[in-house]
């Protein structure tokens, strides 16, 4: 699989580049320049003096977040919580903090706006998390993730007013990076094999159809492999060794008894030898490389100019004690 270095950035470029597309619509463009321009100036002047910062949290009963160039889903966080103050301290909180730190105001269709925003990028931000995990997430994760975003975006659009151009531009974009993987065999066989999913998260016959095929060809091929290697083994040795192999039959009904056992976890899996082994070989990777940014990032910051002595083993034991400290 060469898609797992690939899926978490071109998800964050979905978020970012493909969402700017958006304002190829004017009065989006229009709106959202001027929502993010005063949102701008209330983040840069809470931030600017610790009595700015006392007085915001005063009157909102909470601090802004200020987004950072190096996360989008701060972005996202620091609007989200403009949104939230603003509907659990009203309106009135969010202008009286404006008009102290003389930081424009907002209007209430600029408030809407936001409302929506942060309403449409929060099944992205969910997604993006998902896919950045490393403890309980695998390759079969992948599409089952974007086919559920796509869908939540969808049901979005029906209902959206002021972000249906931020919408259709990502839906556009999930279709120009995601595409051709949402149609692959071997990610739909991943995923059906994640008893998580199985055949649920979508109700396309045909993308189900492509997985299972997979899985049936692969599993009888599995089957196959161990006939002919009993075979090939000495008599004295293994001269029932062949009444031990999977037939092809067991294979696929160990796969029907699998899709209608009713539990989800991977203990599941232990139950059907050779179910099990195939979606060990499918989901053996993580579907993004945010896991291997963590190492490097932590590993830069372990390994200063003024550390460049630092021996392998010294280097090593901290950067594992440092990746793991939360445990």
């Amino acid at each position: 699989m060469t898609t797992w270095n690939t899926s978490y950035p071109s998800t964050i470029a979905v978020s970012t580049a493909d969402a700017s597309k958006a304002e190829v619509n004017p009065l989006y463009k229009r709106l959202s320049n001027s929502t993010f321009a005063k949102c701008s100036s209330l983040w840069n002047k809470s931030s600017r003096s610790t009595t700015a910062s006392e007085l915001t949290e005063d009157r909102c009963k909470l601090q802004l977040i200020r987004p950072v160039a190096t996360r989008w889903n701060s972005l996202f966080s620091a609007i989200e919580r403009i949104v939230r103050i603003t509907r659990e301290q009203g309106e009135g909180a969010l202008a009286a903090v404006c008009s102290e730190l003389d930081a424009p105001k907002f209007t209430p269709v600029e408030l809407a706006f936001l409302a929506e925003y942060a309403k449409t990028m929060s099944p992205v931000a969910k997604a993006l998390d998902v896919l950045q995990g490393e403890t309980s997430v695998q390759m079969g994760w992948l599409v089952p993730t974007i086919t559920l975003l796509r869908t939540k975006l969808q049901h979005l659009h029906v209902a959206s007013k002021l972000g249906e151009p931020l919408i259709a531009a990502l839906l556009s974009g999930f279709k120009k990076r995601f595409g051709e993987m949402l149609a692959d065999p071997e990610l739909i066989a991943a995923a059906i094999l994640v008893p998580k999913f199985k055949t649920c998260w979508t109700s396309d016959e045909n993308i189900l159809k492509l997985g299972l095929d997979y899985i049936r060809s692969h599993l009888d091929c599995q089957a196959e492999s161990h006939i002919s290697e009993g075979s090939q083994s000495s008599e004295e040795e293994d001269f029932f060794s062949s009444l031990k192999k999977t037939s092809p039959l067991e294979t696929t009904q160990q796969l029907d008894a699998y899709l209608g056992c009713p539990g989800d976890t991977v203990e599941v899996l232990k139950s059907f030898p050779a179910v099990c082994k195939l979606s060990l070989k499918l989901n053996r990777a993580l579907p993004a490389s945010a896991a291997c940014e963590r190492l490097f990032s932590v590993a830069g910051l372990i390994f200063r100019p003024r550390r460049a002595c630092i021996g392998s083993n010294n280097f090593e034991n901290q950067l594992l004690l440092r990746l793991n400290k939360a445990y």
